[in-house]
């Protein structure tokens, strides 16, 4: 999915002490399920298309047919959206700019700056949300 964090970047922020408080919107993935490649999103409900042979009809379903029991949190990844990784950066963020082959974050810290080049935006503030982690800035 374009525009979503990868589970890779994402298990490095988790490792590094980065957590999680779940929330509607919040998107995550849940590895070694055979769900790799699947990114859901945290919502109070369920609203899907079922084709009906009078037409599309929008269904808002208290759950869906394949849907697990429940997952404990630590199994699932939380996958943050480019908006969310920006507020976590915090006063440190100084700049997003598009490189024409990607994205390029800068950060102040401590009278430095320090750049973080990637594909994607998101990719590009996982990282600098990374280093600062690593960094032990708050």
């Amino acid at each position: 999915m374009e525009g979503v964090l990868p589970v890779p970047l994402a298990l490095s922020l988790r490792e590094a002490g980065l957590r999680w408080k779940p929330a509607p919107g919040d998107r995550f993935a849940i590895p070694d399920r055979d769900l790799d490649d699947e990114v859901f999103v945290l919502s109070n409900m369920v609203i899907a298309v079922h084709e009906l042979p009078e037409g599309p009809v929008i269904g808002f379903n208290g759950t869906t047919e394949w849907a697990m029991d429940d997952v404990e949190q630590s199994e699932a990844i939380w996958l943050p959206r480019e908006d969310q990784l920006r507020d976590l950066l915090g006063g440190t963020f100084h700049m997003l700019e598009h490189t024409g082959t990607g994205y390029r974050a800068e950060l102040s810290v401590a009278d430095r700056r320090l750049t973080f080049e990637a594909a994607t935006a998101e990719e590009a503030y996982g990282a600098a949300l990374l280093e600062l982690i690593r960094l032990g800035v708050d």
